[in-house]
């Protein structure tokens, strides 16, 4: 067993407020939100890549396959290089391509993943990337989804909502945890006590309040009104929006609930997310 401990999700479902709220437990003091991913490593970055590379190529000069091949070396590193468990960020799906695995798991000893209703995914999403609703519709159905390949960015292989959401929940392990976003929103103190929980921590329920004060929605939207946020996207006037639940009770129409509901409705059902009537 190694020591990456995987802090997954599709795009725009909490994996920020997740990853918030386990270093702002860890310190038992607030953290800056501009610090997080010093703490909570994400393994997209190009220059995690490039130092495998020679003859002077650049990770923007590689295929897909490439880039894919080199991965479980590069989380080998990451492991390698780390004092104990290191907590590493991931949007792509658990899978592979062409062979080549997304997520090296002989150096991991675990995955959190958070699911969140699409219903809701699909605004943020669409506000986040500057799309408009059926084009983030479109997106998240595409089942090749992912993101470019960028100077600072190597690709993601995303995959559709249902495939993401699917290749990370559809098998049980002890090792992974599985919460619903709403339910972190409803029920703070049960939810994240399981983070707390799968980290091995001992009970601490003071401790645990604090961490989810100092993570709250509010507090990191202030923080970024405040000095800014280095993770968000040039597309986004904010990365922190709204952070509710049902705000597609209000957004969107009947014909785009329609859609997401018959595209991804094996998953939703799964996650109790099919409203009434559809």
């Amino acid at each position: 067993m190694g020591n990456i401990l995987w802090l997954a999700s599709y795009p725009k479902s909490g994996n920020t407020w997740i990853r918030t709220f386990i270093h702002n437990y860890l310190a038992k003091k607030p953290v800056d939100i501009n610090t997080i991913h010093q703490q909570s490593i994400d393994e997209v970055k190009a220059f995690r890549y490039q130092k495998f590379l020679s003859n002077g190529k650049k990770t923007t000069d590689l295929s897909l396959e490439e880039v894919c091949s080199i991965r479980p070396t590069v989380h080998a590193d990451i492991a390698a290089h780390a004092n104990g468990t290191v907590f590493v960020k991931s949007h792509n799906f658990q899978g592979q391509y062409k062979g080549y695995p997304l997520h090296n798991w002989s150096v991991s000893s675990g995955a959190i993943y958070v699911v969140r209703n699409p219903l809701d995914v699909v605004i943020s999403l669409s506000n986040y990337f500057g799309y408009t609703i059926d084009e983030a519709i479109d997106y998240m159905a595409n089942d090749m989804a992912g993101t470019p390949n960028e100077p600072e960015n190597v690709p993601q292989i995303i995959t559709s909502w249902s495939l993401n959401v699917s290749s990370w929940t559809q098998e049980a392990s002890r090792n992974l945890l599985v919460l619903r976003y709403e339910d972190l929103l409803s029920n703070p103190k049960k939810y994240f006590r399981k983070v707390e929980s799968l980290l091995g921590l001992k009970k601490d329920p003071k401790r645990l309040i604090k961490a989810i004060k100092d993570s709250s929605f509010g507090n990191l939207k202030k923080q970024e009104q405040t000095k800014g946020f280095v993770e968000k996207h040039e597309s986004a006037t904010s990365f922190f929006r709204k952070g509710k639940a049902n705000q597609w009770k209000e957004l969107l129409s009947e014909e785009q609930i329609k859609r997401i509901v018959e595209t991804h409705r094996e998953q939703m059902a799964r996650f109790k997310y099919i409203p009434p009537g559809y």
